[in-house]
């Protein structure tokens, strides 16, 4: 079967080995983030809809999950706010009745946990991992430029109604950018949103692959551990560094017709190095790069160097489900 809606299993810095359930369009979101690895918002939105047949989601999941593949996580992400779509409240029941013996999280903006539907939509999952960087709008709107109707307090007060209603746990992104939300105000209004929320852990991030935007860069692990101090919560952690380590089965039998597709579908998700290739597929740098040049040839590639080499990814207009 070729998948649509389904897609690694990936080795995700804080789930381990995760299947990824992509319910909405590519760059479909309530924000533009300037860090998002995925590139800017083509398709700026608050509104709900069911963007596929939820039987097509289904159907896929049905396929996949025959071979009782080994995950940690089921994981609601991908390219856009997973919350979006009206059809996840489905999914997530279905996985529950069908196969409850994995556990499932939900990545989130946190911007639609105001609304009553979507917090009972996401009940049901064990991890609901949102994301904050600031309690002040100019700041917040800096990071995130969201769509119209949302401010930076009804993300904290979405999150405070979804503490009071959810018995799973929530992992709390901070996401870091030096010279915009590390300031000691910043950081003194985070630890006051942090006490509202009670969240089970808190987890700082920063950039790690390119970002939608050139200027935005990485705190560094110093800056991270002085900003754990400075929050003074007991608990934080800083999420580590990625790193990819190929495992027998990494991706889905049937899903590509061969390795150049599965190659294009990476870059097209998000921006590897050469190494992270490697160890997703197995194959050499050798081979890769005469994959990328094959690629090449057919759409366009784009490089660009960071901390930890050079990343390969697909610009935005080549980004069109396979």
């Amino acid at each position: 079967m070729q998948y649509s809606h389904i897609f690694g299993p990936v080795h995700s810095r804080r789930l381990g080995r995760s299947l990824g359930i992509d319910l909405v369009p590519f760059k479909t979101c309530s924000y533009n983030c300037v860090y998002c690895e995925c590139g800017r918002t083509t398709v700026e939105t608050m509104e709900r809809q069911e963007f596929f047949p939820v039987n097509e989601v289904l159907d896929e999941l049905r396929e996949y999950f025959s071979r009782s593949p080994k995950l940690d996580f089921i994981t609601f992400s991908g390219s856009g706010e997973p919350t979006l779509s009206s059809s996840i409240g489905d999914v997530i029941r279905f996985l529950k009745s069908s196969y409850p013996s994995y556990l499932i999280a939900v990545l989130t903006n946190g911007s639609l946990l105001l609304r009553p539907d979507v917090r009972e939509d996401i009940l049901p999952a064990d991890v609901i991992l949102p994301t904050i960087s600031s309690v002040f709008d100019e700041t917040y709107r800096k990071i995130h430029r969201p769509a119209p109707g949302v401010s930076a307090m009804d993300i904290v007060e979405g999150l405070e109604c979804l503490r009071s209603e959810y018995s799973g746990e929530i992992w709390l992104e901070v996401f870091i950018i030096p010279g915009i939300n590390t300031s000691v105000e910043e950081l003194d209004g985070l630890r006051a949103a942090i006490e509202r929320i009670c969240p089970d852990r808190v987890q700082l991030n920063t950039l790690d692959r390119p970002g939608a935007e050139r200027w935005v860069k990485p705190a560094s692990p110093a800056q991270l551990e002085e900003i754990g101090r400075i929050l003074g919560l007991s608990g934080v952690e800083a999420v580590e560094p990625v790193r990819y380590e190929l495992s027998a089965g990494s991706t889905m039998p049937g899903q590509w017709s061969d390795d150049v597709a599965r190659v294009h579908e990476l870059i097209r998700r998000r921006p590897c190095t050469l190494e992270d290739i490697c160890a997703s597929t197995g194959l050499s740098r050798r081979e890769i790069l005469k994959m990328l040049r094959k690629i090449q040839s057919g759409s366009r590639i784009e490089e660009k160097r960071e901390e930890r080499g050079i990343f390969y990814f697909c610009p935005e207009q080549d980004h069109t489900r396979v």
